[in-house]
């Protein structure tokens, strides 16, 4: 299977991200491993994006904290982006709309003419006021000058937002991008583009838990968008989607990532490195970054107990 043959995959992580810890960054990784090494995806974006502040859940800090965070965690990552689409909306959203927001974003950007793509983009940094220099999206200096479909998406559009996806059956869309080293030479690629929700197995197993999640919702991010769990404390994934009929009927659509790794859920768990912080554990450095850390002290966040 060719470059141009594969689908390619952005994938989404919908979460409280309060605070997001290394563990979640460490799930875009192995996900987008195991997918490349299946031969038939080119993982070519991730999006992080928070909740919205009414969800209500106990202990969770403003989204204005919780963007600046996970931004500060992505900050080095040429291919992990964060989203404040959800965060912004006057109310709370599902997951099946924002999967469906960005679905409906990418129908509307794609045919774009993409210029400068070598150049990184200087769409301000969340959290970041407007009167300073922006800094650049692109962090890694490392980074090839090569035009890639990651740095295309990354700059489509005015916004972080704009790193999108469409929902399977899936569609032909047309990019041209221009190639910065070459002037006014166009390269034009057709690509066929999914997003996929990633999540952990504990997000599997509350599809099964009766009257959690609406099953018209389950039945579109299930049936029309698909989902890579990241598999955490050894859980039986097999187990989990026969309890439900709806993970049975698109088993198809969900992909196991199967690796050598254990992922703990002490690794992924906020709420450990919560307690971490609210004892002064040194060990809050197994589960957050150091950027992370350092704004969460700054801000005085999570210093009285909570949920």
């Amino acid at each position: 299977m060719t470059e141009t043959t594969k689908t390619h995959v952005i994938l989404l992580a919908c979460g409280s991200f309060n605070p997001i810890t290394k563990g979640h960054i460490q799930m875009f990784e192995r996900a987008r491993d195991y997918l490349h090494k299946t031969g038939r995806f080119i993982v070519i974006g991730g999006i992080v994006s928070p909740v919205h502040d009414s969800y209500g859940k106990q202990g969770l800090v403003s989204s204005r904290h919780r963007l600046i965070m996970c931004q500060l965690a992505v900050q080095n990552s040429d291919w992990i982006r964060v989203d404040p689409w959800e965060c912004y909306q006057d109310t709370w959203q599902t997951t099946c709309s924002v999967l469906e927001h960005h679905r409906d974003l990418m129908k509307r950007v794609t045919g774009c003419i993409l210029s400068n793509v070598n150049t990184p983009s200087m769409t301000p940094v969340i959290g970041q006021p407007q009167h300073e220099t922006p800094q650049p999206i692109y962090q890694n200096n490392n980074v090839s000058t090569k035009p890639t479909a990651a740095k295309i998406l990354g700059k489509v559009g005015e916004s972080l937002s704009r790193i999108c996806c469409v929902r399977p059956p899936v569609e032909r869309f047309t990019f041209v991008d221009e190639n910065a080293n070459l002037g006014t030479v166009m390269r034009y690629e057709e690509i066929e583009l999914r997003i996929l929700l990633l999540c952990g197995s504990d997000l599997l197993e509350s599809f099964c838990i009766p009257g959690l999640w609406n099953e018209a919702d389950m039945e579109v991010i299930v049936g029309d968008f698909g989902i890579v769990v990241v598999p955490r404390d050894a859980a039986d994934t097999d187990r989990i989607m026969n309890h439900s009929s709806i993970l049975r009927k698109y088993k198809n659509n969900i992909m196991v990532v199967k690796d050598d790794i254990n992922h703990p859920m002490s690794v992924v768990s906020s709420t450990k490195s919560r307690l971490a912080l609210q004892h002064g554990d040194g060990h809050v450095v197994d589960y957050l970054s150091q950027p992370v850390i350092d704004y969460i002290l700054k801000s005085q966040l999570y210093i009285n107990a909570s949920g």
